[in-house]
């Protein structure tokens, strides 16, 4: 193969558990160009994927037909030899089939019959790690790794700016918190994120950093209290924050995208889940990589604020 396409236009979270999947396809295929399809949001984390040599910007939903008939005629110009849809939606089936690729991988599932070699939408795929269902899926076209981990390439260069432009001093370390998630049911309660706040700004001796950007239905946090802590919410940009968490101690979070985006510069997490909902437990989406704990629980208030801290005081010192 000399050209290869892979879509996963979805959130961030999901589309970083992809990047094992993209080292099997350059590892099997080096001499191949692997091109990716991504939303708009997540262009920039795409961009520091080492796998990756080209990046197609696509959003998720529906466009005017002129705008996909236009996707249409880009991908038919690229000449692929083979396309795989990891998040599977039914307009990335038609895409590929009326671009012309020859070979179409995907789930068999949302006008499958627009692929040529399917992979079964079962149970199995909702108790699995979404990791290991990326490679699962691409190793329909033979590509295969030994090297599961994730990986951005953030340099030294990204940390200084952060660095220099938020004015944040890793000397005495800092650990981050992310306390919002898009969905409600896995939402901790934003009191108990706050207590949390402040039992760590009375154990540890560095820096606590709020990062993300809550949703519409989140009140707002109580910081004022705090005077060790550095809010920085939504003022980053995702290539920013993902440089920030390289530097951090450890990052407390729910299940969120800035969670994989700790795992993928190698960041512990200590990670707060509801484990009674089938797909979103962390089997399918817990941190993925070493080192990371995992605190889980069918009802999310009944993880205490003092389990959380006493998990995360393994990482205070370096």
């Amino acid at each position: 193969m000399k050209k290869i396409l892979a879509f996963r236009n979805d959130r961030f979270g999901e589309f970083l558990l992809n990047i094992p999947a993209f080292r099997a396809i350059k590892e099997t295929y080096p001499q191949a160009e692997l091109h990716v399809v991504v939303a708009p949001q997540v262009e920039e984390l795409a961009r520091v994927v080492p796998f990756i040599d080209k990046v197609v910007v696509w959003p998720p939903v529906p466009r005017p037909i002129f705008n996909e008939i236009a996707l249409i005629r880009k991908l038919q110009a690229e000449k692929y030899d083979a396309a795989v849809v990891l998040n599977p939606l039914r307009h990335s089936h038609h895409f590929i089939f009326w671009a012309g690729i020859p070979n179409r991988y995907g789930y068999s599932c949302k006008h499958c019959f627009m692929l040529n070699h399917q992979m079964p939408e079962g149970r199995n795929r909702l108790i699995r790690h979404e990791v290991e269902n990326n490679l699962d899926l691409v190793a329909l076209m033979g590509a295969r790794t030994q090297d599961k981990s994730l990986m951005l390439n953030i340099d030294e260069a990204m940390r200084a700016a952060v660095r220099s432009k938020f004015r944040l001093d890793f000397s005495k370390g800092i650990v981050a918190v992310h306390p919002w998630t898009s969905d409600a049911v896995k939402q901790w309660p934003l009191e108990n994120f706050e207590k949390l706040i402040a039992a760590l700004a009375r154990n540890f001796e560095g820096r606590i950093l709020i990062l993300g950007r809550p949703e519409r239905w989140h009140r707002e946090i109580n910081l004022s209290e705090h005077p060790y802590v550095i809010d920085l919410k939504g003022q980053t940009t995702l290539l920013e924050a993902a440089a920030i968490l390289s530097q951090c101690r450890c990052l407390i979070s729910g299940d969120s995208g800035p969670m994989h985006l700790a795992c993928a510069v190698q960041t512990p997490v200590v990670a707060l889940f509801r484990n009674d909902i089938p797909g979103k437990t962390p089997d399918r989406w817990g941190p993925w990589g070493e080192r990371h704990v995992v605190l889980q629980r069918f009802r999310l208030e009944d993880i205490a604020v003092r389990e959380v801290l006493e998990s995360a005081q393994q990482f205070f010192e370096k």
